[in-house]
């Protein structure tokens, strides 16, 4: 393989990367005195920003339904306090405890297209109940970069000041859970930041395992969605803590994602070029896509620390000589909101 990025060659070493703590984190965290409340934390992200927080001295209590049991052993086992509680039951909800920092990362996406009520039940309503629930704490929203309209794949992307298009219900419904958000921010002073979120990535789950996956598999890459923004996983959940500082009343909005527009086309040759596969594509880039501008975020916390680079390396070589997956595809190349 022609690779310059020593590789992450397991699990271990890979969560290692992505939960150890930078030291502008612990401090950070040496500054919270009471327990972090995590709501969806058996998601795709949850597990590894509550470790991140509790290597950093941190103390979490994780929420979720956890359907996969073993996420929820895992969290126990490196010192979450977990609860099994559904959220969308006022009672469970009401049990919580009430604590001084929130991160809301419930919600739904994949089969949302099936299962509309319910995407507006996790998505719109709950944001609000949970707003209601807890007026008193800080809390950051993790909502999501679909709100926004397409845009010129030729410029910087969407900025948190553009005109919001949310295309298909999943998009329409974070858009309403961010409106309640703003509404009970305002109404009961409570402080609040809401983060859209873009694509974030790590080796076993995001766009450049997909692309890289279907070149191993010899499948074509569809190149309608011709470009797209990528964020490491373990920089996303350092920015979402420090989103906490921006919490405030009413709700501050800011963009999460990389500095860079990516080209589909491009990340793929580069991908096949380190796995010595030719990468297959079909179809032509439309002039736009679904981009974000995250300047704002990077003016106040400075560039990620893992760049493209890094992860083309290592997500070639995992998906060559590892191959395990959390089977969960992106779908971003979806241009009708429909996931």
């Amino acid at each position: 393989m022609n690779i310059k990025e020593v590789p992450l060659k397991n699990v271990p070493e890979l969560i290692h990367q992505m939960t150890t703590p930078s030291p502008e984190i612990i401090q950070l965290i040496s500054k919270i005195n009471n327990k972090i409340l995590i709501l969806g934390v058996g998601g795709k992200m949850g597990p590894t920003l509550a470790e991140l927080i509790r290597r950093a001295g941190g103390e979490v209590i994780g929420v979720d339904l956890f359907p996969d049991q073993k996420i929820q052993q895992y969290l126990d086992q490196i010192g979450v306090q977990t609860i099994r509680t559904d959220l969308t039951d006022p009672a469970q909800l009401g049990k919580l405890p009430a604590v001084g920092h929130i991160i809301l990362m419930a919600g739904t996406k994949f089969g949302s297209s099936h299962h509309e009520s319910f995407t507006w039940m996790m998505n719109t309503y709950l944001p609000g109940k949970i707003m209601e629930r807890f007026p008193g704490s800080q809390i950051v929203y993790i909502s999501s970069g679909n709100v926004y309209k397409f845009v010129n794949a030729s410029g910087k992307g969407a900025a948190e000041t553009d005109e919001v298009e949310p295309v298909g219900e999943y998009a329409m419904s974070r858009l309403g859970g961010e409106r309640l958000v703003q509404y009970f921010s305002e109404k009961n002073q409570t402080p609040a930041c809401i983060v859209r979120l873009f694509y974030a990535t790590e080796l076993r789950y995001g766009i450049m395992h997909d692309i890289a996956s279907k070149i191993k598999k010899r499948e074509p890459i569809d190149l309608t969605m011709g470009y797209f923004n990528q964020i490491w996983q373990g920089d996303a959940n350092s920015y979402i803590l420090k989103c906490f500082s921006l919490c405030q009343s009413p709700a501050k909005t800011i963009n999460l994602t990389g500095p860079d527009v990516l080209s589909v086309r491009e990340i793929a040759t580069q991908l096949g070029q380190r796995m010595n596969l030719a990468p297959n594509f079909q179809g032509q880039e439309s002039p736009t896509a679904l981009l974000g501008d995250a300047n704002a975020i990077f003016k106040l916390f400075g560039k990620p620390t893992v760049s493209v680079d890094q992860m083309l390396d290592w997500v070639a070589w995992w998906v060559m000589n590892v191959g395990e997956t959390l089977g969960k595809p992106t779908k971003f190349e979806r241009r009708d909101g429909k996931f």
